[in-house]
């Protein structure tokens, strides 16, 4: 087996480097290593699209990726070279009170470690835990695998909702976690509209279910249209996906499309320095519930990323409908840019292959 992979590694302006780097190692009796067979961009990868940050310069980013396992530690049971598997990237610490309870999705430490280790998707190889690598069906394929930690991102999000059967929905965001979260909606039951301002995303949605869409961007009065689809109540339960730079819009919006004792379940991510303005007297009044969700990890004895596999492979989940756009790894930058620009090229998810 070859010493050196090629991977896509962060340059001081933001964007990537191809470079030769060493293929990670095997570093305890229990690791796997795998080839990357297709990674996905994430709206967490947007959000460091050239930006000049020093801290990730040189670094090798990525954390959605499916491949085939090459080599096993001598503890390790549960995969062996040649298995097709979907990794899932979250690492914490191991050893403080929250990864102890298999809620390591809440570990302090959970970015310092994931991401010197399993969490390099842009690269030949990745190594990590066991326990961290999930056998793929025959019939799913590493690109609809790549799509899995967006859909254990929205699992999370939807057992946290607590949503029940007919609940009124909205989705604020038709991008990839947008979708999902509208799909695991559906699955759970629930009447869902969407909003974005993109048509063509908004398309998708439609096909995958969506009752009713509504683009921000044309429509003079989406409140109006929340309130007509929810019998003038406002939404029982509002999924705010899109985060990112719309967050100090979105946010505000979510809350005023609540219901008096509704939930607003905050799923995009955004920049820990982001000031939003709220309208907190009328939020208190009304009851409105925000719930802050945080990536996946275990909900009670099941693991988020085999539920969402589970229901992947009994087409329960569609990720075939998400993936607009295929491209080499050597071409990560142009990927990037045509990602960054989804108003004018209708991506929503973007496949790289290795």
């Amino acid at each position: 087996m070859e010493e050196k992979m090629k991977a896509a590694v962060k340059t001081a302006d933001g964007e990537f480097e191809m470079c030769e780097v060493d293929i990670p190692q095997l570093s305890q009796p229990d690791w796997v290593l795998a080839r990357v067979k297709v990674a996905g961009i994430c709206g967490t990868d947007l959000r460091h699209w050239k930006k000049k940050e020093p801290s990730l310069e040189g670094k090798i980013m990525g954390h959605e990726l499916a491949g085939e396992v090459v080599k096993v530690g001598e503890a390790v049971k549960n995969v062996k070279p040649g298995d097709r598997v979907v990794i899932e990237t979250l690492l914490g610490d191991g050893t403080c009170d929250w990864c102890r309870i298999q809620q390591y999705n809440l570990c302090p430490n959970l970015y310092e470690v994931r991401m010197k280790t399993i969490s390099q998707a842009f690269a030949g190889y990745v190594a990590g835990p066991s326990n961290k690598f999930y056998k793929l069906p025959d019939h799913v394929s590493y690109e609809e695998a790549t799509l899995l930690d967006t859909f254990s991102v929205c699992m999370h999000a939807i057992q946290l909702s607590g949503l029940k059967l007919n609940d009124k929905v909205v989705v604020i965001g038709a991008g990839p976690i947008g979708l999902g979260q509208l799909q695991l909606a559906k699955i759970c039951g629930a009447d869902v509209l969407v909003t974005d301002v993109v048509d063509h995303s908004l398309q998708v949605a439609k096909e995958l279910g969506a009752d009713e869409v509504v683009n921000a961007k044309t429509n003079e009065d989406v409140l109006k249209a929340v309130k007509e689809f929810t019998n003038g109540r406002g939404a029982d339960v509002v999924f705010e996906c899109a985060g990112g730079a719309s967050m100090p819009a979105t946010l505000p919006q979510a809350t005023s499309f609540a219901r008096i004792g509704g939930k607003v379940l905050i799923v995009g991510g955004f920049d820990e320095d982001t000031s939003i303005d709220l309208k907190w007297q009328e939020i208190q009044k009304a009851e409105i519930k925000l719930i802050p969700s945080a990536s996946y990890s275990f909900w009670g004895i099941y693991p988020e990323m085999q539920m969402s596999l589970d229901l992947l492979a009994k087409g329960k989940l569609n990720a075939k409908k998400l993936i607009t756009h295929r491209y080499k790894l050597d071409d990560i930058n142009q990927a990037f840019d045509v990602d960054f620009n989804k108003e004018k090229t209708g991506a929503i998810f973007i496949a790289l292959e290795v």
